[in-house]
């Protein structure tokens, strides 16, 4: 194929502190049983690419744990498939895409892809996005980049000959810019600039409130269909895990559970990860709540995300507001007195 992709995995976000004290933006979940990079991943896979470079950041264990050789992606192969390029530390975390720093330390998986041309992506922006398309629509502008756009927003990918990246890389520091998103916003000279216009679903997580809001949406029919596609799945890292257990005494209304749980209580508006534990008389409305969390007996819990691993004693009391979402760290212990 004509294509190959850098997935920008480095890319810090002010507004998600909260949920990446201990992973990247990449590993964040999102939907109950996906990460953030699932759906990247999945949009280059479905484009037919199949020469993937991710440039992870500190802290990186829980990217490199979920995404491993690229399996789930059919991105293990002896030939092309999925590359790990971290950055050094002096070089790790960055706040705008395709850091040009990190792509000079890893320039030799560029100068060796027999790829034509490139597409620079962030993993922090979800889409349906088909890449051959777009490519066919920057071959046929004649500009030199093209950044895929949705009306006014940016949805921080970007489209460019190899030839040219790699020249970038050598003259960055002289055009006085940091990253290919910090070039096309500038609109550096001598290059010319092109937009791709995507429709479809659109979904920019860069704050604890856009990422509330975005899943929450995913509980509308028609918008979880609009990223639900049947004809290009999204794809994750299997797990075998039996499906979740709803015993006598449990409601759940309009809400997505990932398997592996257990339920006893009640579940209303809210997204479940895998292997959530909600006990006797517990009421969930309007959360997210991660894997392998564990709501105790007695809990009423409304407008709170639950990061993995959060265990809340029975009898806790948490209610946040749609524009102020209660956060709950990741392994964080929760005990009645600790909430007043």
């Amino acid at each position: 194929m004509r294509l190959m992709a850098i997935v920008d995995a480095a890319v810090r976000i002010p507004g998600l502190e909260d949920l990446t004290m201990y992973r990247s933006t990449a590993s964040v979940p999102f939907a109950g049983r996906y990460r953030l990079i699932d759906f990247t991943l999945s949009n280059i896979v479905n484009s037919g690419i199949s020469s993937v470079g991710v440039f992870p950041t500190n802290p990186f264990v829980s990217l490199l744990d979920h995404i491993g050789m690229g399996k789930s992606w059919d991105l293990d192969r002896r030939k092309d498939g999925l590359f790990l390029l971290p950055p050094t530390q002096l070089n790790g975390g960055h706040l705008s895409v395709g850091a040009f720093a990190a792509l000079e330390e890893h320039k030799a998986f560029i100068t060796k892809s027999r790829r034509q041309h490139v597409v620079i992506t962030s993993c922090y922006t979800i889409t349906q996005i088909n890449y051959q398309k777009m490519l066919q629509a920057h071959i046929e502008s004649g500009a030199d980049i093209t950044e895929a756009v949705s009306g006014d927003t940016s949805l921080k990918s970007y489209i460019m000959s190899r030839e040219l990246l790699m020249e970038l890389i050598d003259v960055y520091k002289e055009k006085r810019v940091v990253s290919v998103e910090d070039l096309v916003n500038l609109k550096k000279k001598p290059y010319t600039y092109g937009r791709y216009e995507y429709e479809g679903y659109v979904a920019v997580i860069d704050s604890v409130q856009s990422y509330f809001n975005e899943s929450m949406a995913l509980l509308n029919v028609e918008r979880w269909s609009e990223l639900f596609l049947h004809e290009c799945p999204i794809y994750t890292k299997v797990k075998d895990e039996p499906p979740t257990r709803y015993l006598k005494g449990s409601v759940v209304k309009r809400a997505l559970l990932a398997n592996g749980g257990t339920i006893e209580g009640s579940v209303t508006e809210s997204i479940l990860g895998r292997a959530v534990m909600v006990k006797k008389n517990a009421k969930v409305d309007h959360c997210i709540i991660m894997q392998k969390c564990v709501i105790g007996e007695g809990c009423d819990l409304s407008y709170v995300i639950a990061d993995k691993e959060v265990h809340i004693e029975s009898g806790v009391i948490l209610r946040g507001t749609k524009e102020n979402p209660v956060v709950l760290r990741k392994g964080e212990r929760v005990l009645k007195e600790d909430v007043g």
